[in-house]
């Protein structure tokens, strides 16, 4: 049986990938643990098709660990425990690396059975899934892994994968054709590879693939909707500045395009940011009200997971603004990192000896519960950036109310 091609020209190093370069480019702190032959405990989470088992069979062999390879799809209880019998085994005596794939699909028990033999180091775990770890391992087998995260590919990554691919097979692919077929991957080389493969088997005697050609074959709803770098990002853009230029049409039409390309995780972490980014103090309920939306979306999936991310998108892009606490931040942030603030106030420091040449004896803290309103006028800020006022009250509701509260409190009436 012919193997795809996917797996024909599947890497044999580091090297040799494409894309990822944030984990595997040279002196990062991924590539050099791996390069120190020092394996770890890890979880490699990401979409399909974008490296994770290549990279992870790639340790595997180089680890000189006697490896065993298990897919969550089809492993059972004793296959799991016929690995765990293999720990004592004479052959296996510098230990065994076990490369689980699709772990997800392991359910609570088979996973626990796991964990005595991952914390002692007789066995040691790559893992891989598509979906988000912390609500598909168990959470005392994920504590023990490092988990690593990997992107979409790039347009250009999956254009140097197919043209790779384009000179093992001996043909042609003519630029334009080549950047529909990278486009319409969705950032998933495996995928962009087997269309190649497909189409290569269509050609004959020809061995030139056009764009008529790869448009005759890739479906339109591929078309409407890519990961490529340039478009999928101002897809996101335009539905953050949606969001936040308070067009909840808008929002609901870029939400719909993320979606359609399966993109839930890029559509959710917007989101969350721009509940706490846009909306803030202006309604501070929105920010647990949308977490409970992704949340919902993440273990729903698609295609249920649009209804939760719908009702947060409508409701960030109808409430009311403040990006207070975002200006408060950054510019307490330029000052810290300007050095400024290095000493606390000694009325605010943990409780400590006063030497001898200490000026003020004692810390004179006063405890603002034991004051009328809960509330004592006392400095808290460093010396240098006492002045300073980095939160502005702006002008909705809420934020009015808490003002006019606080000005009361703080004028003694």
């Amino acid at each position: 049986m012919q193997k795809p091609l996917a797996d024909l020209l599947r890497p044999k190093s580091l090297d040799e990938m494409v894309g990822q370069s944030h984990l595997l480019k040279a002196g990062s702190v991924f590539r050099q643990s791996i390069d120190s032959g020092k394996i770890s405990n890890m979880v490699f989470y990401g979409p399909p098709g974008v490296g994770k088992t290549t990279v992870a069979n790639i340790i595997a062999n180089n680890s000189g660990l006697s490896l065993y390879k298990l897919n969550g799809t089809s492993a059972s209880t004793d296959d799991i425990k016929s690995v765990i019998n293999e720990v004592d085994s004479l052959l296996n005596t510098k230990g065994i690396l076990l490369y689980l794939d699709e772990i997800q699909y392991l359910n609570k028990k088979q996973q626990q059975s796991l964990l005595e033999f991952v914390e002692s180091g007789d066995i040691t775990l790559i893992a891989s899934t598509t979906e988000n770890p912390y609500f598909y391992i168990y959470p005392a087998l994920l504590s023990r892994c490092t988990v690593f995260e990997f992107k979409s590919l790039k347009v250009d990554d999956i254009k140097d994968g197919l043209n790779r691919a384009a000179k093992y097979l001996e043909i042609e692919i003519e630029e334009d054709a080549l950047e529909r077929l990278a486009l319409t991957s969705n950032g998933d080389m495996r995928k962009a590879l087997n269309n190649l493969d497909f189409l290569n088997n269509s050609l004959g005697n020809n061995k030139v693939i056009d764009l008529k050609l790869v448009e005759s074959f890739i479906d339109k709803a591929n078309i409407t909707y890519d990961r490529g770098e340039d478009k999928h990002f101002d897809t996101l853009s335009a539905f953050m500045k949606s969001l936040r230029g308070s067009d909840p049409d808008a929002a609901i039409f870029y939400l719909a395009k993320l979606l359609e390309g399966g993109d839930i995780i890029a559509a959710s972490r917007r989101l969350l940011c721009s509940a706490s980014e846009d909306v803030g103090l202006a309604y501070p309920q929105i920010i647990p009200i949308v977490k409970s939306c992704v949340d919902s979306a993440l273990q729903l999936g698609l295609p249920e997971a649009r209804l939760p991310l719908a009702n947060a998108t409508i409701l960030i892009a109808t409430a009311p603004k403040s990006n207070a606490a975002y200006l408060a931040i950054d510019e307490a942030m330029k000052d810290v990192e300007m050095g400024k603030g290095l000493s606390t106030p000694r009325q605010l420091q943990n409780t400590h000896f006063d030497g001898a040449d200490a000026k003020v004896k004692g810390q004179h803290y006063l405890y603002p519960h034991d004051f009328p309103n809960h509330y004592v006028k006392q400095q808290y800020l460093p010396d240098d950036v006492k002045k300073r006022k980095y939160y502005q009250y702006q002008d909705n509701k809420y934020e009015q109310t808490l003002k006019e509260y606080w000005e009361k409190i703080k004028k003694g009436k």
